[in-house]
């Protein structure tokens, strides 16, 4: 079973870039998108609902902004899109999926930059996470397999950016953004990359700017996290940077058939 998460920068921008021809070809069971910046009636048709595919799409209320869809060969049999707190839900952030005993949750976490280019926005991301992961821990301790795929708009470690000295203050690697991942992980989430890679320059996603992709000078913020029930079914994990459309990667894991 093989499952990916890609922050694609917007739907109809990734479309002409090639994005129909990777969904064909990428022998995935789900795909989560973040970062779709678009309703559904302004995703091509092509893509709106493919043959072979069960399709959910969560935008935000507000026009071009955020917004998270699911592919999945499998319908589910439930997806939630709501974290139950107004100032959450608005954003179009959320799919969490059930396939049988497995939940799958598509996020796309907020980034902590506010309109200034400062970082007024991190107590609402932490918030966010706060949220999120207060919802799922009561499956979590049943022994629920869950996965936590997205745009986590946090690198957790030096060893996950090329640039940590110059983006000490930079929201996305602040002492509170990556003391939140240490948290999750304390908790017992797994950072499946790290499981199965342990060296440096492992990004997946790159400024527009400089040629800053060509020279692999980027920021691993895409993770799939996984409860400890999930994680006795990963079988591998990866990023997947020769894959372009967007200034991210798309990032996935695979799992033995016994998930569900």
């Amino acid at each position: 079973m093989r499952i990916v998460s890609w922050n694609v920068n917007g739907i109809r921008a990734c479309a002409n870039k090639g994005f129909e021809k990777w969904l064909a070809g990428c022998d995935a069971d789900i795909v989560g998108l973040q970062e779709v910046r678009a309703n559904e009636t302004q995703i091509p048709a092509s893509l709106r609902a493919p043959e072979g595919w069960y399709t959910h799409w969560s935008p935000a209320e507000r026009p071009g902004y955020s917004g998270v869809g699911l592919y999945s060969r499998l319908k589910p049999k439930d997806i939630g899109i709501s974290l139950g707190k107004q100032e959450f839900d608005v954003e179009g952030r959320v799919q969490i999926a059930e396939f049988g005993r497995l939940i799958v949750a598509n996020i796309y976490f907020p980034n902590g930059s506010g309109k200034e280019r400062d970082n007024a926005r991190v107590p609402y991301k932490l918030a966010f996470y706060h949220r999120l992961f207060e919802l799922l821990e009561k499956e979590r301790k049943r022994g629920r397999p869950i996965l936590v795929m997205g745009d986590y708009n946090t690198a957790h470690k030096e060893i996950d950016l090329a640039r940590p000295k110059a983006n000490e203050t930079t929201s996305g690697f602040l002492p509170e953004e990556r003391a939140e991942i240490d948290r999750l992980l304390k908790l017992g989430w797994v950072d499946t990359f790290r499981e199965f890679e342990k060296g440096p320059d492992h990004y997946s996603w790159w400024s527009q700017r400089g040629g800053s992709r060509k020279r692999n000078v980027g920021w691993r913020i895409d993770y799939v996290l996984a409860s400890p029930a999930a994680m006795k079914h990963v079988r591998s994990a990866a990023i997947h940077p020769d894959v372009h459309g967007s200034d991210h990667c798309p990032v996935s894991v695979e799992l033995d058939s016994k998930t569900l």
